[in-house]
């Protein structure tokens, strides 16, 4: 009976290891199969279609429809579009260095970068572009715009330009070069030796640079009693790269970040290789909505390891690692290869793209499925939703009227104004906009169409539509016209009560023209709440401490 039964049992055995055998094959069968009823479908298509069918355009509306049913950061790079996949990883590119804005029938320039070959002829944002090598630029979409500014390195640009308060033109003959932007766009030292560097993307030596400009302040102010590492609207780049920085906070031999995929030979843990620069000093990550990818691997390794405080709003939620693959032709797969967890063991990725919806659509892990762990110190951390910061602070919304008057060019164009009205630099970027200079701008409006509707009054609009449609309009018709009455929004009133709001644009705008970049930055670092509250923090070891160690 015994033997009987054994042999019985490595039947069962064996008929599962050959289930199992089938299993796999049939999954490369059901390929190879698909692949050959493809190869032939396109065949007789293209061979029996009535119309002419383009192979390019057509295969391209495969891959993508193939893409639909991945994330959205794996896709397909053709050869042409590898110059914006090298810039992601470099952080440079070929071009005149400037950034763009077209409104209406035109575009103008907006930024112009510092020691660029567009800084170097002397071009001015506001400056507006009529034509590129000979061919109008009126009525021309921005992309294409963008597409003429770019280009190899050591290539002409005859671009004509048009200065935007006398409208005369001028020719230049503008020479590409390769442009660096910098992952470090200002560093400085804020209210009572707090240190203060913000990172822009993680691209090739952006570690570096960070190191640099954070030694850079030490030396300067031996005082430094804090910094504060600023990767809001950082959307990451290179997780080497997040390693390294990390490097510079946290003991050698740490780990930052471990990565699992379905090719488990790639499957890695990246720890610190060097002795930190300063493991000590007080730190504040500030994160925001959209910091994602690397951004979040520094934030959640400066939280699980308990070096330092994230502060400010949930990152974005990105745990997925990409890696690139060649294909024929030059052409490139940038595919998702792993998940990435942090010193915890937790993966933040917050939206579900293996599990979808009846209409094929992925969504947000719901918490109830949000697994807990602990830092290193017992905190309590929970995996599928980006990073939590340790110190809240809610986001900052601009009201209606501020976004209509940035969308429209206002704020942009009034500062073009003042910038030829005082063209002296000034000594520093603080102030710029007085109540007379405030008053000045709300003449600049006058005739100007700055229609718009309050939230409120599209949330009445979507009620119309929808008791319309259910029928119950027309009993609360009355009602409905008074209550309209009553939000119907004097426009000048809107601007004096967004006044503070207004003037904070105007004077990041206004700095913008005299200290590029930086200046902008620096000057918004004034009503900075978010930088307000790390420095906050920082200047308070009790409460700085109490977060750290709360459970």
């Amino acid at each position: 009976m015994r033997k009987s039964r054994k042999i019985i049992l490595f039947a069962l055995i064996g008929i599962a290891g050959l289930a199992l055998a089938f299993r796999s094959s049939d999954k490369y069968f059901l390929i190879a199969k698909n692949l050959d009823i493809f190869a032939a479908f396109y065949r007789e298509l293209n061979t029996y279609y009535v119309e002419d069918l383009p192979p390019d355009k057509l295969m391209q509306t495969g891959i993508e429809a193939m893409l639909e049913e991945t994330d959205p950061y794996t896709d397909f790079v053709p050869e042409e579009e590898l110059d914006e996949l090298r810039f992601m990883a470099t952080g440079k590119y070929g071009g005149v260095g400037a950034s763009i804005y077209t409104e209406g029938d035109w575009t103008s320039i907006t930024d112009v970068y510092e020691g660029s070959p567009m800084d170097k002829a002397g071009v001015k944002a506001g400056d507006v572009i009529v034509s590129l090598d000979g061919k109008s630029a009126r009525n021309m979409e921005q992309e294409e715009v963008s597409r003429y500014l770019k280009g190899t390195a050591g290539t002409p640009l005859n671009i004509v330009l048009r200065h935007p308060l006398n409208n005369t033109e001028k020719t230049y003959r503008i020479i590409r070069e390769d442009i660096n932007v910098k992952p470090v766009s200002f560093s400085g030292v804020i209210r009572k030796n707090i240190g203060y560097i913000k990172m822009t993307q993680f691209t090739e030596g952006s570690a570096e640079q960070v190191q640099q400009a954070f030694e850079s302040l030490r030396k300067q102010h031996p005082g430094l009693a804090g910094v504060v590492l600023d990767l809001r609207g950082n959307p990451g780049g290179l997780l080497e790269e997040a390693v390294s920085l990390s490097n510079i906070f946290i003991d050698k031999g740490k780990l930052i970040v471990s990565t699992r995929g379905k090719v488990k030979s790639w499957d890695r843990e990246y720890k610190t290789s060097l002795s930190p620069i300063d493991n000590h000093i007080p730190l504040a990550v500030l994160t925001s909505r959209s910091s994602a990818s690397a951004s979040e691997i520094v934030a959640g390794a400066v939280q699980d390891l308990d070096r330092g405080l994230v502060v400010g709003q949930r990152s974005y939620g990105k745990g997925l690692v990409q890696t690139t693959r060649p294909l024929p032709y030059n052409a490139k797969l940038k595919v998702t290869t792993a998940r990435y967890y942090t010193p915890s063991g937790r993966c933040i990725q917050a939206i579900d793209y293996a599990h979808r919806n009846e209409e094929g659509e992925a969504d947000y892990v719901p918490d109830s499925l949000r697994k807990s762990f602990t830092t290193a110190a017992g905190r309590p951390v929970k995996d599928g939703g980006g990073i939590e910061p340790d110190a809240r602070v809610e986001s900052t919304v601009l009201s209606q009227i501020a976004i209509t008057l940035l969308r429209k060019q206002f704020i942009f164009d009034y500062a073009t104004r003042y910038y030829y009205a005082h063209p002296q630099v000034p000594a520093t970027s603080a102030d710029f906009v007085t109540d007379g200079i405030f008053d000045e701008f709300l003449k600049f409006l006058d005739g100007k169409d700055y229609s718009y509707k309050t939230r409120s009054e599209e949330a009445l609009d979507n009620f119309r539509t929808t008791a319309s449609r259910e029928k119950y309009y027309d009993g609360l018709t009355k009602e409905f016209e008074a209550l309209q009455a009553k939000m119907k929004h004097d426009k000048k009133q809107d601007l004096l009560r967004n006044k503070d709001e207004i003037r904070q644009l105007l004077e990041e705008e206004i700095a913008n023209r005299y200290f590029p970049q930086a200046g902008r930055i620096e000057r918004s670092l004034a009503w900075d709440k978010d930088v307000d509250e790390a420095v906050t923090l920082l200047q308070s070891p009790q409460k700085y401490q109490q977060l750290l160690t709360r459970k």
